[in-house]
């Protein structure tokens, strides 16, 4: 699996997101931006994207994820 891959799995399941990915093989880290995410909590936010890969994680083709999530306003104050 590509980053790529895990880009377009995660952005056709949760509508209206932008995926930054990086990683190859097994081991993937992703920035998920989203309005989706607007008044959840860490653990939710992570539980959304988790959902979208479970079927990956589980068979062994993503061995280890790492998630980061934001709003798009914070994203933007992120951005300087």
């Amino acid at each position: 699996m590509q980053a790529e891959d895990v880009k377009q799995i995660i952005e056709s399941e949760l509508d209206g997101c932008t995926v930054y990915p990086a990683g190859e093989g097994c081991d993937f880290q992703v920035t998920v931006v989203g309005e989706v995410f607007a008044g959840l909590t860490p653990v939710k936010k992570q539980q959304l994207v988790y959902q979208c890969l479970q079927q990956h994680i589980a068979n062994g083709t993503i061995h280890a994820l790492t998630i980061k999530t934001y709003t798009p306003e914070q994203w933007q104050s992120l951005q300087g």
